[in-house]
């Protein structure tokens, strides 16, 4: 079995090297992540007529191969897939994110876009994040926030669920969102299949630009927040508030099949 280990907050980051590290009792760990932050990064791959990134041999303790490449998550993934780094991997782990990745959230996330990378190989993957307390799910926490984070919990339950992946293999391109609370192991009491909710517990709700000083006509943009919102029983934004573990399967785009005459008439009169 060889694993693929990736995440958005850059190789440098804590949790990738102690999800790698518990990574290693299932077979080859190799890890090839950014070079830097690329939260909310999602699937982008970048600009495909510029796709030369720079690539540099890294280290993580434990870890006997490791990749830094200045580029996103998702294109991490797509070299190594492709080749790059020698044979394709057969499992993608990704994380761990500081910060859940529930609600709408899942949309942007750079955690889950290098998952989304792997299913376009045909390649599942699993996207672990931790829970921040005291910090919106829309956004990542800044380092004296997740200082005393409780990676070892996150990757734990990353372990369990990568086990049962190799035990009873999923339809290949199978994603499963993983999301911890921020608790020792010891302290989990929950967890719960869930689905994507709506909205994260605390949402951006607005944004206004502010004069940048000294500089005619350019701004900067402020966001402002929410109160925590009641979220709907069975959503993953909904088990992390409770302190649950979250698992959710992310399904692919699909084309959906409203009723919409207006389109055809509007596509009739263009085209007959």
């Amino acid at each position: 079995m060889r694993l693929l280990l990736t995440n958005d907050d850059g190789i440098d980051s804590i949790g990738l090297h102690v999800l790698a590290r518990r990574m290693r009792e299932f077979g080859e760990v190799i890890i090839v992540a950014p070079d830097q932050e690329y939260s909310g990064a999602g699937a982008a791959i970048g600009a495909i007529w510029d796709m030369r990134p720079e690539v540099s041999e890294g280290h993580v303790d434990g870890i006997d191969e490791a990749w830094a490449v200045s580029g996103a998550p998702a294109l991490c993934v797509m070299f190594a897939r492709m080749g790059a780094f020698g044979p394709a991997p057969d499992l993608i782990v990704s994380g761990i994110n500081p910060g859940a990745n529930v609600g709408r959230s899942v949309y942007h996330s750079g955690t889950i876009g290098a998952a989304i990378s792997g299913r376009n190989g045909g390649i599942s993957g699993v996207a672990v994040s931790q829970a921040v307390h005291n910090f919106g799910v829309e956004g990542q926490a800044w380092e004296e926030t997740i200082k005393d984070l409780h990676w070892e919990t996150a990757a734990e339950v990353a372990a369990s669920a990568v086990q049962a992946m190799i035990d009873t293999p999923p339809p290949a391109g199978s994603i499963l969102n993983v999301n911890v609370p921020d608790l020792p192991v010891d302290e989990l009491t929950e967890w719960r299949w869930t689905e994507v909710g709506v909205a994260p517990p605390n949402a951006m709700v607005g944004a206004t630009l502010e004069q940048k000083l000294g500089h005619k006509g350019r701004y900067h943009v402020n966001m402002s927040y929410g109160g925590s919102a009641d979220q709907p029983e069975g959503t993953d934004t909904r088990a992390i508030k409770d302190h649950a573990v979250s698992l959710t399967w992310l399904s692919r785009i699909v084309a959906d099949e409203p009723h919409t005459p207006s389109v055809d008439a509007a596509m009739n009169s263009l085209i007959g």
